[in-house]
C-alpha cells in the first residue's frame, strides 16, 4: 500500500509540472497562435487542479472523509483565484464557471469539511477500512419486517459497526425471506451467514457470541469488497450505498449523498443541499439482505425492489417489471409487455406489435403492418392482417413469459415456427392485394 501510495504522489508532481506548464501556454496563447483553443485550455486547467488536489490527499494524515471535502475545496479556492485573474487575461466571457462560483463552492465544501471533520469517522487509508467490523457480541435473532420484504428465522445477530455507527447484522442461524412481487411471492431459505445491511435495531436478549462465526465474517466481507464488479447496479457495504435503474440513481456515503430522476435530482454535502428540478424522494432507508456464500442478493429502497440469484434477475420499479435468466429477458410494464432471447424478441402494447426473429421482422402500428424478410420490405394496409399481428404477439408472450418465470426458458422452436405461420398468413394478405 506504501508503494502504491509513492506511485500517487508522484504522478501527482508530474502533473502538477504540466498544469504549470499549461498555465504557461495560456498566458502566451496569442503569441503561440493557440488563441482557438482557449476555452479548451480553460477546462484542462481546472480539471488539473481538481486532479493534483484530490491526488495530494492523505500525503500527512491519512485519507480521511474530511479530507476528501478540503482536498475538493482547496481546488476550488484555486479554481477562483484562477477565473477572477484570469478574466484579464483570455478567458472567454461567456466561459459557463465563474470565479464567484468557484468561490462558493469552496465555502461550502470548506463548512462541510468542517462540519464531517467534527464527526469521528475512521480513517480510509485502504480499501479494507470501508468494510465493517463484526462485533463479538451477539443478540438472539427472529424476525424483521420492512414491509413487502419480511426476514424470518431463529439464530443470533451480530452487530456491524463502521466506527461508532452500526450499520448491518450478520445472522448466524436459520434464514427465510419473502417478498412480495407483481409476479406472485418469492421464499428462499438462505444459507448462514446472513448479511442484512439496515439501521432497524433487533430487539433480542444478550446471547453468547462465536468468535470463529466473527471471523468467517469478516474473511467474508473482505473478500465480497474485492470482487466487486464495476457494472454493479445495486451495492450495499452499510457506509456505502449505491443502486442504480433506468428511472432512479441514488449513493449514499457518510458525508455525501446523491439522488438523480427524470424529474430532477438532488446532492447533498454535509447538511447543505443542491437541488435541480423535483426529485423523486424516497423517504425509506435502503435496505439489502444477501447470503455471503452464495448467489442471493435483495435491495429495496422505497418501492424499487432488485433480486439477483444464481439463476434469475428481478427488478421492480414503479409499474415496470423486469426478468432476466441467462439470456432470457422478460419485461412487464404499464403499457407492454416483451420477451426477449439470443436473436428472438416479441413486443406488443395496446396498439402496436413487433416480433424479431434473426433477419425477419414482423411490426404493427396504426393498422398497418410491415414485413421486412431477407432483405426486402412489405407494407399492408389491413385492419385484419393489423388483429392477427397484435393477437399473435400476445399469445407468443403469454405463453413464453410463463415458462420464462417457472425457469423453462423461451421455446425457440416454437416461436420460431408461430411467427413462420404468421408470415404465410400475412402473405395470403399480400396476394390478395
Amino acid at each position: 500500500m506504501k508503494k502504491i501510495s509513492e506511485i500517487r504522489f508522484k504522478i501527482r508532481d508530474y502533473l502538477k509540472a504540466i498544469t504549470g506548464l499549461l498555465l504557461v501556454i495560456w498566458l502566451f496563447k496569442g503569441w503561440l497562435g493557440l488563441e482557438k483553443y482557449n476555452e479548451y485550455m480553460v477546462w484542462a486547467i481546472i480539471g488539473l487542479i481538481v486532479i493534483v488536489e484530490v491526488l495530494g490527499l492523505g500525503r500527512w494524515f491519512g485519507v480521511t472523509l474530511s479530507g476528501i471535502i478540503f482536498s475538493l475545496a482547496k481546488a476550488a479556492f484555486l479554481i477562483s483565484l484562477f477565473l477572477f485573474v484570469g478574466k484579464w487575461l483570455g478567458i472567454p466571457e461567456d466561459f459557463p464557471v465563474t470565479s464567484k462560483m468557484a468561490f462558493a463552492y469552496f465555502v461550502v465544501l470548506s463548512i462541510a469539511g468542517i462540519l464531517v471533520g467534527g464527526i469521528e469517522t475512521p480513517r480510509i487509508r485502504k480499501k479494507e477500512d470501508i468494510i465493517p467490523k463484526v462485533e463479538k457480541k451477539a443478540y438472539e435473532f427472529n424476525d424483521l419486517d420492512f414491509g413487502d420484504v419480511k426476514v424470518r428465522g431463529e439464530g443470533k445477530a451480530y452487530p456491524l459497526k463502521f466506527g461508532r455507527k452500526r450499520v448491518g447484522w450478520a445472522i448466524e442461524g436459520s434464514v427465510e425471506v419473502e417478498a412480495q412481487t407483481p409476479l406472485g411471492s418469492i421464499r428462499r431459505k438462505l444459507i448462514s451467514p446472513v448479511v442484512i445491511w439496515t439501521s432497524q435495531d433487533i430487539k433480542g436478549r444478550k446471547v453468547t457470541a462465536n468468535e470463529n462465526f466473527v471471523r468467517t465474517v469478516e474473511a467474508l466481507l473482505h473478500q465480497k469488497s474485492l470482487r466487486v464488479r464495476e457494472d454493479e447496479v445495486a451495492l450495499d457495504l452499510g457506509i456505502l450505498k449505491v443502486y442504480d435503474s433506468d428511472n432512479y440513481t441514488y449513493v449514499k456515503m457518510p458525508f455525501l449523498e446523491i439522488v438523480d430522476t427524470p424529474s430532477g435530482s438532488e446532492v447533498k454535502i454535509g447538511p447543505l443541499k443542491i437541488r435541480d428540478g423535483r426529485p423523486r424522494k424516497i423517504d425509506e432507508e435502503m435496505v439489502t439482505i444477501e447470503e455471503l456464500r452464495n448467489g442471493f442478493r435483495l435491495t429495496k429502497i422505497g418501492s424499487n425492489l432488485r433480486i439477483k440469484t444464481e439463476d434469475y434477475d428481478i427488478e421492480i420499479e414503479n409499474d415496470k417489471i423486469s426478468y432476466r435468466s441467462g439470456s432470457e429477458k422478460l419485461t412487464i410494464a404499464e403499457d407492454y409487455v416483451a420477451i426477449s432471447s439470443n436473436g428472438i424478441s416479441v413486443s406488443v402494447g395496446k396498439d402496436y406489435a413487433k416480433l424479431r426473429i434473426e433477419d425477419s421482422i414482423i411490426s404493427a402500428r396504426n393498422g398497418v403492418v410491415k414485413i421486412r424478410i431477407g432483405g426486402k420490405t412489405y407494407t399492408l394496409n389491413s385492419r385484419e392482417a393489423y388483429k392477427k399481428v397484435i393477437e399473435k404477439a400476445k399469445d407468443i408472450v403469454k405463453i413464453e413469459g410463463e415458462e420464462v418465470i417457472e425457469g423453462l426458458g423461451i421455446d425457440r422452436t416454437r416461436v420460431r415456427r408461430k411467427i413462420k405461420e404468421l408470415v404465410e398468413e400475412l402473405m395470403n394478405y399480400l396476394g390478395g392485394n
